[in-house]
């Protein structure tokens, strides 16, 4: 799976009851979890026992875990309950029907891929040791770059708040189309202008990083 060799490969199974019983997530979180996950199990483990990668001071491991759906999405909620949950290095393969999108949880977000066939995912197992391999594996999934040794979690919040700065102007526009009033309509153009203007001001800081 995921292009990995196959010394990775592992079958456990995670059963959902164990989950329950273990860490007795609350009702409302255990709801939700039931009515969109079908099925768990582990199914690859990256670590110095089946790759030739040295460990790190914060990376033993890195494991792949099966998430097969009921539902075509799957609420971020439960992947951060999982990742909460279980105090390892976990990237999740969320399988509906034929396609799959990665995640995975970092820096308190939930990083998901775009969706396509799960036979095409192929995952690269590239840096030096263990915590690189992770931290690249998340920016491939998330669609970060940190190239030129930037700082992954500085990368995550800025992603994070250029993609709030566009719900900003999509939600904005909307409001200036609809708005009748003149003054108010130009208020609103004015409002887009700054928020791009500082949407403008990140992307620009990066292309001279």
């Amino acid at each position: 799976m995921l292009g990995l060799p196959k010394s990775t490969e592992i079958s456990k199974a995670l059963p959902k009851k164990a989950i329950y019983d273990r860490f007795k997530p609350p009702p409302a979180e255990r709801k939700l979890f039931d009515e969109q996950i079908n099925r768990l199990s582990i199914v690859a483990e990256i670590s110095p026992q089946t790759v030739a990668l040295k460990a790190s001071a914060d990376v033993a491991a890195v494991y792949v875990v099966l998430v097969v759906l009921k539902t075509a999405e799957c609420d971020k909620k439960n992947i951060a309950l999982l990742s909460k949950l279980i105090d390892q290095r976990m990237l999740f393969v969320l399988q509906s029907g034929n396609a799959a999108r990665l995640a995975v949880y970092r820096a308190d977000k939930v990083l998901i891929s775009e969706s396509k066939p799960l036979a095409d995912w192929r995952l690269n197992l590239s840096g030096l040791n263990l915590e690189a391999v992770w931290e690249n594996a998340i920016a491939q999934i998330g669609g970060i770059d940190i190239a030129g040794g930037k700082d992954l979690d500085a990368a995550i919040a800025e992603n994070d708040w250029r993609e709030k700065l566009r719900k900003q102007i999509v939600a904005l526009e909307k409001k200036a189309m609809a708005e009748r009033q003149p003054r108010r309509k130009w208020e609103l153009v004015e409002e887009i202008k700054r928020i791009r203007n500082l949407e403008f001001g990140i992307r620009n800081r990066e292309d001279h990083e």
